[in-house]
């Protein structure tokens, strides 16, 4: 994609929604990294559910610790792969009182140090809870660069490292909110709504998937 057209892409998404926010629900810093380990392969919605309860009682690493693991679990059953999640959170928890005196470290060598958090879940976190103008790629964000042009690679840290210089400074702090929302809700894996997508007229995809 152009230049131009990527800059006039984002100036369109900024017109649109001004101030994207994330999905997941969370009561601090800390609550929102349990979150968004919890979120790897499971929906924001899923998520949600399951610590609407959990967030009431545990809200720092310190409560997560006397919680304990089989406490942990009760509270996200329901969510993929909760075995392992509720044990990268307990021993996450472990760590951040050890190492950080409870607090959330605000560095991506500090952050995937810690278990359960890859970089993915790293740039959330900076950027949700500090402000850092980070990427995180996931499944819609990696779908709608690819799809659109913006950014085009085989692997997430291909087109993390293409956005990252793609994306001009000025929409860096809110780019990977307006991508992955646009890729929830308009550009979907299957039946893209291509009729009323706000940036048809840059995507070089626009109206030319097939529907399944």
């Amino acid at each position: 994609m152009k230049k131009e057209n990527i800059h006039k892409m984002f100036e369109i998404f900024q017109d649109f929604d001004p101030e994207p926010k994330g999905e997941l629900k969370s009561v601090n810093t800390y609550t929102l990294l349990v979150a968004v380990i919890l979120s790897a392969q499971a929906t924001d919605v899923g998520v949600n559910k399951a610590t609407e309860k959990l967030f009431q009682i545990v809200d720092t690493p310190e409560k997560m610790v006397k919680l304990g693991l089989e406490g942990l679990k009760e509270h996200i059953k329901t969510i993929g792969l909760y075995n392992s999640k509720a044990a990268n959170v307990i021993d996450m928890s472990k760590l951040l009182i050890s190492r950080h005196g409870g607090e959330v470290p605000a560095t991506m060598e500090e952050l995937t140090a810690l278990p359960g958090v890859g970089r993915k879940t790293a740039n959330v976190v900076l950027n949700i809870a500090f402000g850092h103008p980070t990427i995180a790629v996931d499944t819609h964000v990696f779908r709608v660069s690819n799809r659109t042009g913006l950014a085009n690679g085989d692997t997430v840290e291909i087109v993390e490292r293409k956005l990252e210089k793609a994306i001009p400074e000025d929409f860096k702090r809110h780019a990977h909110h307006w991508l992955i929302l646009h890729g929830r809700y308009v550009c979907k894996a299957r039946n893209p709504n291509c009729d009323n997508c706000i940036i048809s007229s840059l995507c070089k995809s626009a109206f030319k998937i097939q529907n399944k």
